[in-house]
């Protein structure tokens, strides 16, 4: 855990293993392919001609030499015929055969790069998409650090409607900061240093934005006392979910779940906090009311709460899509 996604040069990510997007050869090719085998040096081709091949969909694995990592994993990706002829499945089984190979040789960290998404061919939204779900359903049941190396604002696309959508949330809901409101900036400007004066604010507003939820909150606000790590502790209670299976959703490693469990005092960041939301499937008064009493709140003046108050407004609580429209408005992510 978790599934971070960077902009970098996948070349020069300190991980155990690298992912490289290969042709069926493995002898070597262009784009990430070609800059593997070029940073790694002359040996990586020499192990490679002794793998006999690999056939699209499956994985192989060598040592790293020069590169900053102790393994390649080459996965050859299906190239792009329309998207009726297996190229989805074939494409998912690039990456789960990968990560399986991962597993096998103990490793703790992991970057890919969108597979398929260049030369062959493969629509970047939907590669994306692929990529997401599939690394995503693996980090549900396995502990690894997942990098989703992206080299540029080319190689990443989100859907277009979901982006539209977004922007379109963003334009109307959106306010620069010299046109914050009052509350605002008396929040900025105190820091949060009361928690208790947060919670107490986001109980005023609560009725006068969703009545309805009001009374889910009582109990909540009943104990204005509570600290961050008892108030998670009492959602996940009342979801009846387990431990793991939250804070895997909330994309958080295990380490950091049990600094928050065992410490009443624990303050997460601001990210970490809203992930939990996300993964508890909150609504946006249990939202605000969770990450109050971390000393956050959500504001009209940041394009990463207005983004967050979209999708908890939307009732889409998939915390990789949610980071795939973060990172595609240049927002830090959800999650450890």
């Amino acid at each position: 855990m978790p599934l971070i996604i960077v902009r970098n040069d996948i070349t020069k990510m300190p991980v155990d293993a690298i992912v490289n997007a290969a042709e069926e050869s493995l002898l070597g090719g262009g784009g990430v392919d070609g800059c593997l085998h070029r940073a790694a040096g002359p040996e990586l081709l020499a192990e490679c001609r002794t793998l006999g091949g690999c056939t699209t969909g499956d994985a192989k694995i060598t040592k790293a030499y020069r590169l900053p990592c102790r393994y390649v994993i080459h996965t050859v990706g299906p190239v792009w015929n329309g998207g009726s002829h297996g190229e989805r499945e074939q494409l998912v089984s690039c990456y789960r055969t990968s990560l399986a190979l991962a597993r096998e040789h103990q490793c703790e960290t992991v970057a890919f790069p969108l597979i398929s998404s260049g030369i062959f061919g493969y629509p970047k939204d939907q590669a994306l998409r692929v990529a997401v779900d599939t690394i995503g359903e693996f980090l549900l049941h396995n502990d690894m650090t997942v990098y989703l190396v992206i080299f540029d604002r080319k190689a990443y696309q989100i859907s277009g409607k979901l982006f539209a959508d977004i922007a379109e949330y963003i334009d109307d809901h959106y306010v620069d900061a010299h046109t914050d409101s009052r509350r605002e900036r008396m929040c900025r400007m105190s820091g949060f240093e009361s928690r208790a004066e947060a919670i107490c604010e986001s109980a005023m507003l609560a009725p006068m934005m969703a009545p309805k939820a009001a009374g889910r909150l009582d109990d909540l606000l009943a104990h204005l006392d509570a600290g961050f790590s008892e108030t998670l502790l009492k959602f996940i209670d009342r979801s009846g979910k387990k431990d793991a299976e939250v804070y895997k959703k909330a994309n958080v490693d295990r380490k950091l779940f049990s600094k928050i469990r065992n410490n009443p005092d624990y303050k997460p960041s601001k990210s970490t906090a809203i992930a939990f939301a996300i993964a508890l499937e909150l609504n946006l008064d249990e939202t605000r009311d969770l990450i109050a009493r971390a000393g956050y709140a959500l504001s009209a003046s940041s394009k990463f709460d207005v983004i967050i108050e979209y999708f908890i407004g939307q009732k889409k609580y998939d915390i990789f899509e949610i980071n795939e429209a973060l990172f595609a408005f240049d927002q830090s992510l959800l999650g450890a």
